[in-house]
């Protein structure tokens, strides 16, 4: 097993509600930062499902492009993580 070397800097764990997508610019400087957010989806999804569709779309391109990852919690929230830290999707021995 190898060994795994503790970080100089933390990684922060961050709450954040989507209410538009005037959210996005700072929610991507929040990854930059190499924070993992939890996007709180429900106010966003109660006025307009196409502009959440639209918000996830972008920041699923921006997430992959970075080499983070993002799934969803549920029906109300949303994960993102930045490049080095993977969500847990079952087994790992099959990938």
């Amino acid at each position: 097993m190898e060994s795994i070397q503790m970080q100089k800097i933390p990684i922060y764990l961050k709450t954040v509600t989507l209410r538009d997508m005037s959210n996005i610019p700072d929610i991507k400087d929040d990854l930059r930062k190499h924070m993992i957010l939890i996007l709180r989806v429900t106010p966003l999804a109660q006025k307009d499902v196409e502009e959440l569709r639209k918000s996830i779309d972008e920041l699923y391109s921006f997430v992959q492009s970075m080499g983070g990852d993002i799934a969803r919690l549920g029906e109300e929230r949303v994960v993102i993580t930045p490049l080095g830290v993977k969500i847990w999707r079952g087994d790992l021995e099959s990938r």
